[in-house]
């Protein structure tokens, strides 16, 4: 049995947490996958990687309103791939080469293999080779070990092949029919990319409408604009799935108890991910779930001293931005057990790489309501803005949601071009206490360009 002063499991954002600070601390870390954890391989930035030339393929199939003409002529789909993986798949091998090799991190040991608790802050590390099992135990472990794709059991029990967020980035060629059976980010953000790039696209949702955890306003909007580009069928609920020789058929009954059938060339699951805490055994190591979470407070602290988690194994958002927080408080924490920070919360933004783009933070109306909240709205339409017409857009708005007595900002929700950009500054402010007021008159605000939309928006709200 080795012993370490710190185990870290998983090479996400777990990984960043080393520096030269732990240079006298014998560290371990286990990976079970690819080194470099979801968003480098499986994640944001390839897919953000497909969104760009996709972006590119659907602007040249909508130029004729602006005047131009042009042909999207072909997609050479395995150069979009290889152009994507060939740059992302030499810094996850990097990435493990310098933690295995530099001189840097002589006191780090590489694991591949999947890990499991077996006792207080001891672990069975299985190797992924078949290898003989090793035990280890720690003073301090951090549990970084994200999440994967949830399987339906009806998909998974069938004879039916099938793609997730995983795998369906690396095909070999470009389909000419998709099905996509879910109705959140990861869905709306494939559905743009295969039917930019010419294949027919249908998106099954139990729900009535796509994206729900946005604001209505928000999620109503792209649902009405996605049923006009992919084959949109909402409150559907799968009976069946099965192989045919055409590729993969979907049993649904609708609202109505009706029975239908989408048959496509593939299939992609997108119903969301599921912690990893279960493949680690986590009660065999004393520690607390939730929801299947590693449940931690607000210092990323376990129900076991010395044990600390973050990213999506524990954290409600599965978003990067907040488990590379999260590994950043996490570090502090480990250096300074007796002055420990705690995460911050409380503004946390997420942005949908679809067509047209989606971004928020702060409350829905919804989630105002429903806590009782005093607020006031506004809404500005990209297309009451000099860019907007310049765009041509119809569709796009801001939605603002403020506290009419002090002026601070509650929410921000953006449908439209460049939407997780434009939001930026709205998010600046609420993290810094900026009322709108202040936002809106005490600083320039570049003419023509498209953040006068956020800038509208300010001014119409009716505060006290």
């Amino acid at each position: 049995m080795t012993h370490y002063d710190l185990v870290i499991i998983g090479t996400g954002s777990g990984n960043t947490i080393l520096d030269q600070r732990f240079a006298d601390w014998r560290v371990a870390i286990v990976e079970k996958g690819i080194f470099g954890g979801t968003c480098l391989n499986v994640g944001c930035i390839p897919t953000k990687m497909f969104v760009y030339p996709a972006d590119i393929a659907q602007a040249i199939s909508t130029s004729e309103p602006l005047g131009v003409d042009a042909e999207l002529r072909e997609i050479r789909w395995h150069e979009v791939r290889d152009r994507i993986f060939g740059r992302i798949d030499p810094i996850a091998s990097g990435g493990k080469d310098y933690r295995a090799a530099h001189p840097d991190n002589a006191n780090v040991t590489l694991y591949d293999g999947t890990a499991r608790f077996t006792g207080e802050r001891t672990l069975q590390v299985a190797p992924s080779d078949g290898g003989t099992p090793e035990s280890l135990t720690a003073d301090r472990i951090v549990l970084a070990a994200g999440s994967r794709p949830i399987i339906p059991d009806l998909v998974a029990d069938a004879d039916v092949e099938y793609h997730t967020s995983d795998t369906v980035m690396r095909i070999d060629k470009l389909p000419s029919s998709v099905t996509i059976l879910g109705s959140g980010y990861i869905a709306a953000e494939f559905a743009h990319v295969f039917s930019a790039f010419g294949a027919d696209v249908t998106v099954v949702a139990r729900s009535n409408a796509l994206l729900r955890a946005h604001d209505l306003d928000v999620s109503t909007r792209f649902t009405e604009l996605a049923a006009k580009r992919w084959d949109v069928r909402t409150q559907r609920t799968l009976v069946g799935a099965r192989r045919t020789t055409e590729g993969t058929t979907l049993d649904l009954r609708t609202k109505d108890d009706r029975n239908e059938s989408i048959t496509s060339e593939l299939l992609l699951i997108a119903v969301g991910r599921t912690p990893n805490a279960d493949l680690l055994d986590a009660e065999a190591g004393g520690i607390a779930t939730i929801d299947g979470r590693i449940n931690v407070d607000e210092y990323q602290r376990t129900s076991v001293n010395g044990v600390y988690a973050l990213g999506d194994v524990s954290s409600q958002y599965q978003l990067k931005h907040v488990a590379n927080h999260e590994a950043r408080v996490v570090r502090h924490n480990l250096l300074h057990p007796d002055d420990p920070v705690a995460s911050d919360h409380r503004f946390v933004p997420q942005a949908v790489f679809t067509s047209p783009q989606i971004a928020s933070v702060g409350l829905t109306e919804q989630q105002a309501r429903s806590r009782r909240l005093r607020f006031v709205t506004a809404t500005q339409d990209y297309g009451g803005i000099a860019y907007g017409w310049a765009m041509e857009d119809t569709t796009g708005f801001v939605k603002l949601l403020a506290d009419p007595e002090s002026g601070q900002l509650l929410g921000a929700h953006i449908i439209g071009p460049q939407a997780p950009t434009v939001i930026q500054p709205l998010i600046q402010a609420m993290s810094f206490g900026l009322d709108a007021p202040s936002m809106a008159r005490g600083q320039y605000w570049i003419h023509p360009a498209m953040p006068e939309v956020v800038e509208n928006a300010l001014l119409q709200l009716e505060l006290d």
